[in-house]
């Protein structure tokens, strides 16, 4: 499937910016189940200051915003060549070992709630069966609703509300998975949606470790490992080592954000 996306970020300022400097992994890497054919990055009231791998694999862009600006704009946009692997993203690579993705994170770390979720779980002989059954718990946990949460809340607190979105399933079932003893990670990109080109924000989902197969994901929101539909960007212990886009700023005391973003299927020609 050919997948183009098209993504942009406004910033607006309620003041001049003295000094910003933003982190972007906004770049998708080429992997087993997708190959970039185009992709381009382009700013608007901010410079690139340099381009890296970082040490999770994912393509990191450092800008800095331009002096005294008020308003900046990220747009990230290409084409991806996807193939459906049945979630399965393969060995694992980086520079970080296996067992640096089973140590909890302050988003993903167990509380009362956590536990007692997992009290009653009943763990199966087979990984590939206990994480299909632990992301149904997190589905029946975690109703899919927005307005409740934000980029801050962790897994214990979504579980305490009720209601989250994919990001809260995804640091839910990365906690719990890491609780039972399985690196998980967190991994944000793009989903081609069924209904609709145009979106409010892009997709995230979760990833667990599995002999034999390397990296499977589970997409918890939508009840399926990801297929030929999705475009990864990045992934990471939990959303701050994976977020499109995160960075610091002063001298404007606050800003407001929009977000546009179209993700649409492509014909490809033999």
């Amino acid at each position: 499937m050919r997948l183009a996306i098209d993504h942009t970020t406004h910033y607006h300022f309620t003041g001049p910016v003295g000094h910003g400097l933003q982190r972007l992994r906004l770049t998708p890497a080429a992997c087993r189940s997708q190959t970039v054919a185009d992709w381009s990055l382009e700013l608007e009231g901010a410079q690139t200051e340099v381009s890296f791998d970082d040490a999770h694999g994912n393509h990191v862009t450092l800008i800095a915003l331009d002096p005294h600006a008020e308003k900046v704009s990220i747009r990230s946009r290409g084409v991806v060549d996807t193939l459906d692997s049945s979630g399965v993203f393969g060995r694992h690579t980086g520079y970080l070992p296996l067992w640096h993705f089973v140590e909890q994170t302050d988003l993903t770390r167990p509380g009362p709630r956590l536990n007692a979720l997992l009290a009653g779980f009943p763990e199966a002989d087979d990984r590939l069966e206990t994480l299909h059954e632990l992301s149904a718990l997190v589905a029946a946990t975690i109703v899919y609703e927005s307005g409740h949460t934000d980029s801050a809340t962790t897994a214990e607190d979504a579980i305490g509300t009720g209601h989250g979105v994919c990001q809260d399933q995804a640091h839910v079932f990365i906690g719990a998975a890491r609780a039972l003893g399985i690196p998980a990670r967190y991994v944000s990109g793009y989903l081609l949606m069924n209904d609709r080109v145009q979106q409010e924000a892009g997709h995230a989902w979760a990833e667990a470790h599995v002999d034999g197969l390397g990296w499977v994901g589970f997409d918890i929101a939508n009840a399926i490992c990801p297929d030929a539909r999705y475009v990864r960007l990045a992934s990471g212990r939990d959303y701050k080592e994976a977020a499109p886009v995160t960075g610091l700023r002063y001298g404007a005391p606050g800003e407001s954000m929009h977000v546009t973003l179209a993700v649409e299927a492509q014909k490809v020609d033999h």
